[in-house]
Formats: structure tokens, sequence, C-alpha cells
């Protein structure tokens, strides 16, 4: 009985429920696209540094494990002195500098020998490896989205690169050019920004780190392989906190809508419920009918917001190949139940509302 009253009533209004249902998918789709693509960002970052291949990187005092945001404050001169050190095999200073201009690009800087002794080098897809001052390697997904080929001019930083070659991505950024050119244009001479360390075993590691430490007071001593865990959001300043609003955003949209459907259905369906009452509904009974209403609507709604978030992650992905958008199973059972809970508050007013209406009262509203 009350299952065909809750579809009954749902499809009595059918504009109305679309939009709460369209607000409900809104809800979902936001806080599992802002999830995906922040959590997507940072996953594909941490595997790009690791396919760097390096043991260890060594990075200035207080420095973020989001590289964008280093700047190039050490000494190339750090590197003599790592090379020095036992169970060192080769390292690699790398120079990053951030751009926005045509999109947002994290652009190594670095000595095309030193970044092969530690990577084992790039695998060419197109073209030949930096032999001038202002060559540039792009990789594969970095091409696609740039439409980039071999021999063609490349716009970055306000100068003029020529492509010569396009990689297979995964070893570190997208964007590759000499050392000392980038050093020129970023007014860092003779700075790095980080160093990628390679030991002659993976087990010599921590021998390695434990000798840089006294070496190196306050700086940042990591291994490579833990960087993946390392990179989540509450390890980045206020990365969080963003990512904890835009979910806020999302469930108070929700959260109004459903609050609003469900009030004025109580308003409109006063007569209704006077009828009910009159034969003997009781309170809970009127409470579950709502209830049932709004949590009918959000799970429409649900299954929207999934469908809204793969479409939304091919449209985004089309445009913009080099983004990364994690779509994972545990963050959609959240956003469901965060829908599920944000539309069952809504409807809890208006529910408690309707319960307390006078029969006789509300048989008499016109």
């Amino acid at each position: 009985m009350i299952r065909r009253l809750v579809v009954n009533n749902v499809l009595h209004r059918p504009i109305r429920t679309i939009v709460s249902v369209i607000a409900v998918g809104v809800e979902v789709a936001l806080v599992i696209l802002i999830v995906g693509l922040t959590s997507g960002l940072l996953q594909e970052t941490a595997r790009r540094i690791e396919g760097i291949g390096a043991d260890i990187m060594l990075q200035p005092p207080s420095a973020s494990v989001f590289l964008a945001f280093s700047g190039a404050p050490m000494p190339i001169k750090i590197a003599d002195k790592l090379r020095e050190l036992r169970y060192v095999q080769a390292v690699a200073p790398v120079l990053l500098q951030f751009s926005s201009s045509g999109g947002v690009d994290i652009i190594y800087g670095i000595d095309a020998k030193s970044f092969r002794d530690v990577s084992g080098g790039f695998v060419f897809l197109e073209g030949h490896d930096m032999q001038g001052p202002d060559d540039i390697l792009v990789d594969d997904w970095a091409a696609k989205a740039k439409h980039a080929t071999v021999d063609s001019n490349f716009r970055l930083l306000d100068h003029d690169f020529h492509v010569a070659g396009i990689v297979e991505h995964g070893k570190g950024a997208r964007l590759f050019v000499p050392l000392l050119t980038l050093q020129d244009l970023a007014g860092s001479r003779d700075k790095a920004s980080i160093f990628f360390i390679k030991c002659t075993r993976q087990d010599h590691t921590q021998a390695v780190m434990d000798e840089m430490r006294p070496i190196f007071p306050g700086y940042e001593i990591r291994p490579l392989k833990d960087f993946l865990s390392l990179m989540t959001a509450t390890n980045l300043p206020g990365l969080d906190a963003f990512i904890e609003s835009m979910i806020a955003l999302a469930v108070s949209i929700g959260f109004l809508v459903i609050l609003l459907s469900m009030y004025t259905t109580v308003i409109e369906r006063t007569r209704d419920i006077g009828i009910l009452k009159s034969i003997g509904a009781s309170k809970g009974y009127i409470i579950r009918a709502l209830l049932g209403e709004s949590a009918f609507i959000c799970v429409i709604g649900i299954g929207l917001g999934i469908a809204m978030s793969y479409l939304g992650r091919a449209m985004f992905l089309s445009s913009f190949p080099t983004l990364s958008i994690l779509i994972t199973p545990d963050w959609i059972v959240r956003s469901a139940l965060i829908a599920l809970a944000g539309g069952l508050l809504g409807a809890s007013y208006p529910a408690w509302l309707a319960s307390r209406k006078d029969a006789i009262e509300a048989l008499s509203y016109d």
C-alpha cells in the first residue's frame, strides 16, 4: 500500500520530480568528479615520478610532496656531493617550472645524460633526443593534447622551442627542455628544484639516505617507492579543505531542493493528509510515506548522477587528454550515501510537519 502511494505521489508532479532528481544527480556527479579529479591527478603524477626509476629524491627544507609547488633554491653543486656518497650510481638535477600558458604544465629542465643515467632513458616514439639549447621533448599525451609534431615549433615560457622528439609518457613531466635553457628562462642560474638519485642496488637506498641526513640537515629526503602513498589530499596544503567544501556545497544543493520539494508537497496535499488521518493513518505512516518518496527520488537521482559522472569524465578527457579522473567504487558508494542522507534530512522537517497536522483542519483546508 505505502509503495503504491509513494510511486503515485512521485508521478503526480512529474516536472517537480524531474527537477529534484536532477538536483540529486548533480550532487552525486559533483562529489564523484571532484574527488575523482583530485585523486586521479595525484595518483597519475605519483606514478610518473616513480616511473623515473630513481631510488631517492632530495628536496629543499619544508618542500611539498606536490612537486608543482617546488621552487629552485638548491645549488646545482649539491649533485657533486651526492655523487661522492657510497652506493650512489647516478644523480640527476632537475629544475621544475610551472607554466599556465595554453594549459597547466610542469616543465622539467634536465641534463640529458644524467637524467638518462638515472631513468634508463626515454622511449622515443618519434624523433630523437635533445641536441640543441632550444630543443624540447614532448610526451605522447601532451603531444596529442597540444597537437605537437616532430620538427614543429612549440611556444613555451615566451620562448620558441623546436620539438626534437615525442616520447612515451611516464617519466615525471610531460615537457622536457635542456637544464641550462630553463635556468636562463626562469632566472635560476646554477639552481635546481630536486635531485633524483639512483643507488647501485635498491637495497642500498636506506644506507644512502642515512648518509645523506647529516650532510643535508632539514632537507626532505624521500624514497621514491613510498612516493605514491604520500600523494594524498591530506598531505597537500588546503586540498583536503577544498574537497570537503565542494562536497558540502553539493550536499547543500540536494538538501535544499529536496526540502523545498517535500515542503511544497505537504502544502499541496494537506487535504489528502487529512483524509489519510481520518481513516486511521498514524503519524509514523505519514512520515514513512514522505520519507519513502524522498528516498525514491534520491535513488533515481543517484543512478542519474553516476551516469553523469562517467559522461562528464568522457567529455573532460576528450577536451583535455592529459587529465586523469579516477572514478572508484568506494566514492560511488560514498556519494550515494551522502546524497541519500541529505535527501532524507531535507525531507525530515516536511514529514514531521505533515504528521502533526490535525485531521479536521486538514480536511477543511482549501
